[in-house]
């Protein structure tokens, strides 16, 4: 098992910073730095819930401009890990 400050070297940047985004949009109990960058968002992962992801939504649209549709073929893959999120907010971000 990796030390926290190993994982925390696993993140770039902008990953750091939506992990603090998601930790504070749904008030998850761990730090930033501990959600490893490919580990799964929902399910046996952090355990993320339908509701969780709205809130997520809402705070990348909030903090990024980033538009998520609730209809978007994508999203599954957009939201299964902090890399995938990441990379979403990288492409698709007007701020």
């Amino acid at each position: 098992m990796m030390g926290e400050m190993e994982k925390v070297l696993q993140q770039t940047h902008l990953e750091r910073e939506v992990a603090a985004l998601i930790v504070d949009a749904v008030n998850l109990d761990c730090a930033p730095g501990e959600i490893d960058p490919g580990e799964q968002l929902f399910g046996d992962g952090l355990g993320l819930d339908s509701i969780d992801v709205l809130e997520v939504a809402l705070a990348i649209s909030q903090r990024y401009g980033c538009k998520v549709h609730s209809d978007d073929e994508n999203n599954k893959i957009t939201f299964s890990c902090l890399r995938a999120l990441s990379a979403f907010v990288e492409q698709h971000r007007t701020r």
